[in-house]
């Protein structure tokens, strides 16, 4: 794609060895990032537990682009292993380390290893709104009908 956004990476040093995100097949529209936990030191989420899973990367997104961390599927049907705030934002002029805020939504110990594939990261573009202060809105058909106002 001609107009795919440049994302530079830092590698972190805790990251060093680490596979960079990719994406795992053509198609794919998140690329996987992984855990930069110590070697030999696996952490077990307990169910009900979150935990800031360090990447050991931080990008650098051009203007107008954000990227968004959300759950890997096969860990949220297999395990219950989810993100907490799904999808999480990360903005352009953001330049810390990643990391994936999971949860254990299952019933058994999840336990998650260096270089576990913990997260995917989709790219996208985003705009900024312009907000105006209005005495009253335009009416539609809904309304103020929200939060299950349209049935199951």
């Amino acid at each position: 794609m001609n107009d795919s956004p440049l994302v530079k990476i830092k590698r972190l040093p805790h990251g060093a060895d680490l596979d960079l995100p990719s994406y795992e097949t053509e198609l794919a529209a998140g690329a996987d990032v992984r855990a930069a936990l110590p070697q030999g030191e696996p952490l077990t989420l307990k169910p009900g537990e979150r935990f800031m899973v360090p990447t050991g990367i931080a990008i650098a997104l051009p203007p107008g682009w954000e990227a968004q961390m959300r759950p890997r599927s096969g860990l949220a049907a297999k395990y219950g292993i989810s993100c907490v705030n799904a999808p999480g934002t990360i903005d352009a002029d953001y330049r810390g380390e990643l990391k994936v805020i999971l949860i254990n939504h299952g019933a058994e110990d999840f336990k998650i290893n260096r270089g576990d594939r913990i997260g995917q990261m989709v790219i996208c573009p985003v705009w900024q709104a312009h907000f105006e202060e209005a005495e009253e809105l335009d009416d539609t058909v809904r309304g103020s009908g929200g939060f299950g106002s349209t049935g199951v």
